[in-house]
């Protein structure tokens, strides 16, 4: 997962939810059909694309996937 594209992607294959980078930072309350069991699929497969783990404290700060991409994109650098 190297791109926000590829974040976007693997929210929709893990989620079934179809974002844009324009859409992606709407809080999780605006998501149709979001739910804790839809965050941690998807923890679980970020973590599974990137072999890392994603600081869970700083997940449940987030109110966006937008914030999620960017504790990623972070967990990822060298």
């Amino acid at each position: 997962m190297k791109s926000l594209d590829d974040f976007l992607s693997l929210v929709h294959s893990e989620t079934g939810l179809s974002l844009t980078p324009s859409t992606v930072g709407a809080d999780f309350d605006e998501l149709p059909g979001w739910d804790s069991l839809l965050l941690l699929t998807l923890l679980t497969a970020i973590e599974r694309e990137t072999g890392r783990r994603v600081p869970m404290a700083q997940v449940l700060e987030s109110t966006s996937l937008r914030d999620i991409y960017a504790l990623t994109a972070q967990t990822v650098e060298p």
